[in-house]
């Protein structure tokens, strides 16, 4: 179903420009863009060298906000490339005052245009859209040519998270990550939240009350 663009969309956002970027879609070819670097500088806009963690497609902002609030000694970066979907995030970050969060309006595509090389060191993939049909492969979140972008992004040793409610694409993502060579340090097929550094999302709690397992994966570069 289609979503109903929001009132005041332009403006609202506009309103949150302190902490947030959006993407400059001029070039159409992703590819290129991402090699045109606009590094944002975190450092400045944080005013700290605090470690950097990052999730991508955060969606309305429950679980970067919830992580920011838990723990203040980590700057977070959420990315969404939908902005009637952010705007929930943004607002919300504005409203409970968290001072470690800073969001991009972006595709995954070109996250390489505002992060240098071995900047961040952990990610977050919370849920991302499983595309089941095999025509969509290569649109999946935890493809390989998603990976090698996530795997210059991260520190040596950084870390990937993710979690996910599709059995097919939980496999489909570990041996995605066996193929590029992470290291998977953990697997659970019906995770229960056992994590001390961890929030439930949205999508999770819905997911749980509908009976269902979740899926969790963690690996290292």
């Amino acid at each position: 179903m289609r979503m109903h663009k929001k009132s005041r969309l332009e403006e609202r956002i506009e309103a949150c420009a302190d902490i947030v970027k959006v993407a400059d879609l001029s070039d159409k070819n992703m590819k290129r863009a991402a090699l045109t670097h606009e590094y944002v500088p975190f450092n400045e806009i944080f005013g700290n060298n605090n470690p950097v963690y990052l999730e991508i497609g955060c969606g309305k902002g429950k679980f970067v906000c919830e992580m920011a609030k838990m723990l203040p000694q980590v700057n977070f970066i959420a990315c969404e490339k939908i902005s009637n979907v952010l705007i929930e995030a943004l607002e919300r970050a504005k409203a409970e005052n968290i001072k470690n969060v800073y969001f991009l309006n972006c595709a995954a595509e070109v996250l390489e245009k505002y992060f240098p090389q071995g900047s961040v060191e952990r990610i977050y993939l919370n849920f991302s859209n499983p595309l089941p049909k095999e025509g969509y492969k290569k649109q999946r979140l935890t493809h390989p040519r998603f990976l090698n972008i996530y795997a210059k992004l991260l520190k040596k040793g950084g870390q990937i998270f993710q979690k996910t409610d599709d059995e097919d694409f939980y496999k489909f993502s570990v041996e995605s990550f066996k193929e590029v060579g992470f290291e998977v340090l953990s697997t659970c097929e019906n995770y229960l939240l056992t994590e001390k550094e961890d929030v439930e999302t949205e999508h999770e709690r819905r997911f749980k009350d509908m009976g269902k397992r979740i899926f969790r994966v963690v690996v290292k570069v």
